[in-house]
This record gives structure tokens, C-alpha cells and sequence, in this order.
């Protein structure tokens, strides 16, 4: 039996965020849209079983005091764990990564012949402007649609569909196996209608009593503003087609936002680094900088400003996904010193030396860029 800590790689006394963010680096690492390997599905599936467990304060208790036996008890009580499988692993990625709902509405399921039908899967890739702005991209798939001959029946024009005599419509059979340690009964699909509780008479020509033709299709794309790269969209039925006239799945897609050279995004921040001279520094400036809605604004530097300080402009960062309002720009002051001086920039900077003042000592115990953006956001 799998450690739940020792698969998500946290201590057993971590904190819910610390726990979060195990999963979803590991998440992330194993998911089947991102790694080939074959083993891949399951690590996910376990990784995902074992945050949906440690994040739960009544279910990590009872893990911890009895182990994953703790976990069916409870659940055979009617208020514990039950089964997981990779479809409740996928709901979960698709809950923790930013799955934004039902962009476009549908309906799910679907019984007997009429099951519903698969999802599909996109990948789109755009700019970090795009990502701030909102974005329209196409893409072409491959999709099952109803057949037209027999409008999704699976039927010829006229044939009859007939509740399945093997399974007498329930679409699975049960076999009662014996053994030394008792009897035991399997559940598997109805061979003779594949699952669905009905058969036709006379399959229709075109799709062989599928229901359903693949067609090259473009499917329009709309990527809301403030997505991060790892975001699904859904876009509820508008998938393949269920077989025999069922509904339609899914299309699920996953974003990539590109890298912007201008800036570096932290959440819904992004963080700029502005050189400046040491004049400039030490004088304080005006200075026109790049963001990344507005085109450009102004930024006025205060005289005295240390290199490695970060100055906030609020409002100019990204926009927040499921609210209103935008992130801040952080600028991230570096005060360059000069190479290769001419004779004219020495002479100013030996008359500078010789009246300025020593520096101060330094502070050891001067806190590190990221720190010191906190604090400006504090100030």
C-alpha cells in the first residue's frame, strides 16, 4: 500500500498550501496530455488520490490513524472514501488547474444505446498580451457527427430497434463463477449489443449502426482574458457525438501561454526591470515603460532609489480570471553602472568622487528581491 506523504513527497505535519502545491507540481508531471509514458495515467491517478485525501482534515485524520483500511471503513459506513478512478482524478486536475465551466451549455450522459459521446482535446498556445486581453483561435479536429442517412439511429431508414434478447435491454451479463472460496459473479458488456440494451434489424449503410461519420471540422476557439498556461476550457457539448443519436461530449482545452521577454508573471503580477543610470537614480526621473494592456505609461522614479528596488504601478498587470480588476506591474530598478567612459563622463565622475560621501554600511540582513516586493505591496 502506497504512503500517501511519500507519493505526494510532503512531511506529515504539512499545511494544506504546502500539500496543494505538491499536487499540482506532480499533477502536472504525470498528466497523460503531458507525458507519453506508460505509467503516466496511474501516477496520476494515485498523486490525485492522495491530495483528495490529505487535503480533507476528516479524511488525512482518519488516513493517519488507520491508514487507508480507515478510508473503506468509512467508506462502507456511507461517509467515507470510495472508489477512485482516473475520471475522478481528471475532475479534480480539472477543479485545482482552472477548468472555467460550461462556456458554451450541454448536456451530459446518456443510457442505453444513447451514451454520450467522447471528449476532445486542444492544445492553444498564445501570447501573454493575448492572455491579458482575450483571445479567438480555430483549430481543426477530427469529430464524429450524427450520420445524415439515418440521423444518428444507427439504422436503415425503416429498420426496427429491438430490446437486446441476450441481455434482455440491460446491456451487461453477469457470469457466477465457483471456487473453494465461494461464488463470485462478473459484470462485463453484452457481446451481442456491445453495451447498449438494443439491436437493429438492419445496421444503416453509411456508419455500420454506429450512428455517427468522422468529419474534419474548425472548431472557434475563445481563450477568456487572465488565463496561465495549464488552464483548461470546456466547452460543454460540442464534442463527438454519443453513439446511436447520443448527446455529445466535451471539447477540453489546454493553455499555453508563451513567455514574454518584457516581463516575468507572478499569479496575476508581472514584474518588469526597468535599467536606469546613476544619475537618474540618484537624481530621480520620469520614465515611459511598456505594460502590457495599456501600450505604455509613466513611471516617476524617486531620487535615491537603491538598485534592486521595486516600485508598483497598480492596476497594470494581468487581469483576474474569476473577478474584477487587474494585477499590479512590479519594477524592478537596476541602476547600471557605465562602462568604457570617455574622457569627458571620468572627469565628471573624479570631481564626483572627490566630494561624495562614503556609502552606508551594508545590511546583512537585507531582505531579498521578492521580499522586498512584498513589502511594496504594503506600503
Amino acid at each position: 500500500m502506497a504512503d500517501y506523504y511519500e507519493l505526494l513527497g510532503v512531511a506529515r505535519d504539512a499545511d494544506t498550501e504546502d500539500i496543494k502545491k505538491a499536487y499540482r507540481k506532480l499533477a502536472m508531471r504525470y498528466h497523460p496530455d503531458r507525458n507519453s509514458e506508460t505509467d503516466a495515467e496511474e501516477k496520476f491517478k494515485e498523486v490525485t488520490e492522495a491530495y483528495e485525501v490529505l487535503r480533507d482534515s476528516e479524511k488525512r485524520s482518519m488516513y493517519d490513524r488507520f491508514g487507508e483500511a480507515g478510508l473503506k471503513r468509512g467508506a462502507g459506513s456511507g461517509s467515507g472514501y470510495g472508489g477512485f478512478d482516473f475520471t475522478d482524478a481528471f475532475e479534480v486536475f480539472m477543479r485545482e488547474f482552472g477548468g472555467f465551466g460550461d462556456l458554451f451549455g450541454g448536456q451530459r450522459g446518456g443510457t442505453g444505446r444513447t451514451r454520450r459521446g467522447g471528449d476532445l482535446k486542444i492544445r492553444v498556445s498564445v501570447s501573454l498580451e493575448e492572455a491579458a486581453r482575450g483571445a479567438e483561435r480555430t483549430a481543426r479536429v477530427k469529430i464524429l457527427d450524427p450520420c445524415e442517412r439515418c440521423s444518428g439511429s444507427g439504422a436503415e431508414p425503416g429498420a426496427r430497434v429491438e430490446r437486446c434478447g441476450t441481455c434482455a435491454g440491460a446491456g451487461e451479463v453477469r457470469q457466477v463463477q465457483r471456487s473453494m472460496l465461494g461464488q463470485f459473479v462478473s459484470v462485463r458488456p453484452c457481446p451481442a449489443c456491445g453495451g447498449a440494451g438494443e439491436t437493429v434489424s438492419e445496421p444503416c449503410g453509411d456508419c455500420r449502426g454506429d450512428g455517427r461519420i468522422r468529419n474534419d471540422r474548425v472548431v472557434k476557439l475563445e481563450v477568456p482574458a487572465g488565463v496561465s498556461t495549464d488552464d483548461y476550457l470546456k466547452m460543454s457539448g460540442r464534442g463527438n457525438a454519443g453513439p446511436a443519436g447520443g448527446p455529445r461530449g466535451d471539447i477540453l482545452v489546454l493553455v499555453e501561454v508563451e513567455e514574454d521577454k518584457r516581463f516575468q508573471r507572478s499569479g496575476n503580477d508581472l514584474v518588469y526591470t526597468l535599467a536606469v543610470t546613476m544619475s537618474q537614480a540618484a537624481l530621480g526621473t520620469r520614465l515611459e515603460i511598456p505594460t502590457i494592456i495599456d501600450g505604455s505609461a509613466m513611471l516617476e522614479v524617486p531620487e535615491g532609489i537603491q538598485s534592486g528596488q521595486a516600485l508598483r504601478l497598480r492596476e497594470r498587470g494581468m487581469p483576474r480570471l474569476r473577478g474584477s480588476g487587474r494585477g499590479d506591474q512590479i519594477v524592478r530598478v537596476l541602476v547600471w553602472t557605465p562602462t568604457n567612459l570617455s574622457r569627458e563622463e571620468r572627469e565628471v565622475l573624479e570631481r564626483l568622487a572627490e566630494v561624495e560621501r562614503e556609502p552606508p554600511v551594508p545590511d546583512t540582513e537585507e531582505p531579498g528581491f521578492w521580499e522586498r516586493v512584498k513589502r511594496a505591496f504594503t506600503a
